[in-house]
């Protein structure tokens, strides 16, 4: 199947989604989850009207990066090390993955002047030890830390919900997300306006839109895997 044919369908099935809860669809961004497809892939993804690419492994993504550069915006999703910020800060406009402070210095300090990297702070809501991400009850304290660095702005917060046969078994999860967001856009700070929500990929987007998503990953229904 061609990228624009998978897009139509998951266009098609955000809508319905946005529908059963009075949402714009327009308020939902689709990031294409890239890394496991080929340089081609990732540019037919682009010329079907995807803005939005997501990477999890630099080796790889900036060849993807030198090919397609600013025919999109570049989504880091995976755990980022500090030691690798250097090599991806001036490709990347969002990072998925803020989950400790050493990687907000880095960033902070590896930032051309003016720089602002668009940050999800990475929210473990399950609990599962496999799953990277900081403590629901740690979200605020966290947030009013990244203050002392400007190159850090915090738009929003990001999970990754168990696999689950049945999506409404994870809804749970993602509504927890949406009211911790809420709780830090409520504080109105200028470096941490929060008012985005990245959750949701193939299995179980519909549900993350029904609770308030605005960016969602989505990989193997859209470009394969």
């Amino acid at each position: 199947m061609s990228v624009k044919d998978n897009l139509q369908k998951l266009e098609s099935r955000i809508g319905k989604a946005c529908e059963r809860t009075g949402r714009s669809a327009d308020d939902v961004h689709i990031v294409a989850v890239t890394k496991y497809v080929s340089i081609e892939r990732a540019k037919e993804a682009v010329q079907a009207g995807i803005g939005h690419l997501g990477e999890n492994r630099l080796e790889g993504a900036m060849e993807k990066y030198e090919a397609i550069g600013s025919g999109a915006e570049w989504h880091f999703i995976g755990s980022l090390q500090s030691r690798k910020v250097k090599e991806m800060i001036h490709a990347y406009s969002y990072v998925h993955s803020l989950d400790r402070t050493s990687l907000a210095k880095e960033i902070n300090k590896r930032a051309s002047e003016g720089q602002k990297m668009k940050c999800f702070v990475q929210v473990n809501v399950s609990g599962e030890e496999s799953k990277s991400g900081i403590k629901p009850d740690e979200v605020m304290d966290f947030v009013l830390s990244m203050e002392k660095y400007p190159a850090v702005e915090i738009i929003g917060l990001m999970t990754m919900a168990p696999y689950a046969e049945n999506p409404e078994e994870v809804r749970h999860y993602f509504k927890h997300l949406r009211e911790l967001r809420d709780k830090v856009k409520d504080k109105k700070l200028p470096y941490a306006p929060c008012t985005e929500l990245s959750m949701g990929m193939s299995n179980d987007f519909e549900v993350a839109v029904e609770e308030g998503a605005t960016y969602i990953r989505i990989g193997s229904i859209l470009v394969g895997e």
